[in-house]
């Protein structure tokens, strides 16, 4: 539960460490095909594993229009601290992927690693023209089309703020843990090259960025999963 009283949704899987903790992309749950492939693996190898919804979200309480880059990032704090988990692998998809480094630069030397899939860090900033940012100013809200059957996707103008006061690839981002970056050169929402970006500006020396050529946006092809393991397996 949160200090607000807003109940929080988590699966904790027992298991050796470091634990596995699954960041959800934008609109998505812990019961996503990536986040429950990923869990299966772990669960089979006797590796913990924790995913969770944010606020809003999922099996999560709250509406998902009040949630910000800050209040996801504390919700993901908060469900850390309540599973009582020690060393941590981070896996973030997506906005994941950007609520990933909020997370480690919070928590610091408990991050042992962390794996991006298609990371979209400041997409506040580089999705979003001047008719998208006029519209967010005069209603507070942009509704877009989805291409993954959910409902349109709702761009609140406090996400996207927040988003801005939370940019990352403006400098030297000061995480030093291992780094796996996955991107698909197929990606239409997340160009592959802001992994490369993210990979130049993140202090760590043990960064590798990993380019599926023909993969999209989602990766949740079975030789897509088969990457992320490999990847995470290797870290573990």
């Amino acid at each position: 539960m949160r200090h607000d009283g807003v109940k929080l949704a988590y699966r904790l899987t027992e298991g050796r460490g470091p634990t596995l903790v699954f960041l959800p992309g934008y609109m998505s749950d812990m019961q996503g095909g990536k986040a429950t492939a990923l869990c299966a693996w772990a669960e089979a190898q006797g590796i913990g594993m924790l995913r969770l919804d944010y606020s809003g979200c999922g099996e999560s309480e709250g509406a998902f229009e009040d949630g910000t880059l800050d209040i996801w990032r504390d919700d993901v704090l908060a469900v850390i601290a309540d599973a009582q988990v020690g060393p941590l692998i981070l896996v973030g998809s997506s906005m994941g992927g950007w609520l990933m480094l909020l997370v480690a630069e919070a928590l610091g030397a408990q991050v042992m690693a962390m794996v991006g899939i298609a990371a979209a860090p400041d997409f506040t900033d580089w999705d979003f023209n001047d008719a998208d940012r006029a519209t967010m100013a005069a209603a507070g809200r942009i509704a877009r089309p989805s291409d993954y059957g959910y409902d349109p996707m709702v761009i609140t103008r406090a996400f996207w703020q927040s988003g801005q006061d939370n940019l990352r690839l403006t400098g030297e981002i000061g995480i030093d843990c291992p780094v796996r970056l996955i991107h698909g050169q197929c990606d239409p929402d997340v160009p592959w090259q802001t992994s490369l970006s993210l990979a130049a500006r993140l202090r760590s020396s043990d960064v590798q960025t990993i380019l599926v050529k023909d993969g999209d946006h989602r990766l949740s092809r079975e030789e897509d999963i088969a990457v992320l393991i490999d990847s995470v397996a290797k870290l573990v």
